[in-house]
């Protein structure tokens, strides 16, 4: 499956997850604005983007550029819809690193979903699909030291230290990231 020709929905009782789009930006201002959220997101490579968005403004350009990265196959942002409460509460971004087999996995919730049970629930919807949705047999995500809840989850779900950094396209190192091969 190309995920970049026809982009999946993945749901449970609970949570849809859907290619981002205009609709979300009110509620995902709500997740890129909490600074307790922000500080758990990975912003590796990604050319000083703190993810930090504080106004209405600085949300709908954001969303416009993971729709553009989107079309252009460069990588694909889901929001996270919390079913019940009719609104989006976080988003994943899937990619696949240009070199080797390896797929990120960038995990951005709001603080108040920031728990080890949705997390799981969240990887349990998300991390199989990813392998063939962006045609990986690694998928890695960070999480970094403070995010308690998150490494529980991530360990639960078999997700594993990485042995060495990633290397990213300036050359930087970056740390505190789990792996998980395909069909685990």
């Amino acid at each position: 499956m190309n995920i970049y020709e026809v982009c999946p929905e993945v749901r449970n009782d609970r949570f849809l997850l859907r290619l981002v789009g205009e609709q979300d930006c009110e509620d995902l201002l709500k997740v890129y604005s909490d600074l307790s959220a922000v500080s758990l997101f990975n912003s590796d490579n990604c050319n000083g983007d703190d993810f930090y968005y504080a106004t209405p403004e600085r949300m709908r350009e954001a969303v416009a550029f993971w729709m553009l990265a989107y079309e252009n196959g460069w990588f694909v942002r889901l929001s996270i819809v919390d079913v019940a409460a009719g609104c989006a509460v976080g988003t994943v971004e899937l990619c696949r690193r240009e070199s080797g087999d390896t797929g990120i996995l960038r995990l951005d919730l709001r603080s108040d979903y920031e728990k080890e049970a949705v997390i799981l629930e969240l990887l349990s919807l998300v991390a199989e699909p990813a392998y063939d949705f962006i045609g990986c047999s690694l998928l890695i995500t960070k999480a970094k030291p403070i995010a308690a809840a998150r490494i529980r989850a991530l360990t639960a779900f078999d997700f594993s230290p990485a042995d060495t950094p990633l290397i990213g396209n300036d050359g930087k190192a970056y740390g505190d990231y789990y792996e998980r091969r395909k069909g685990k």
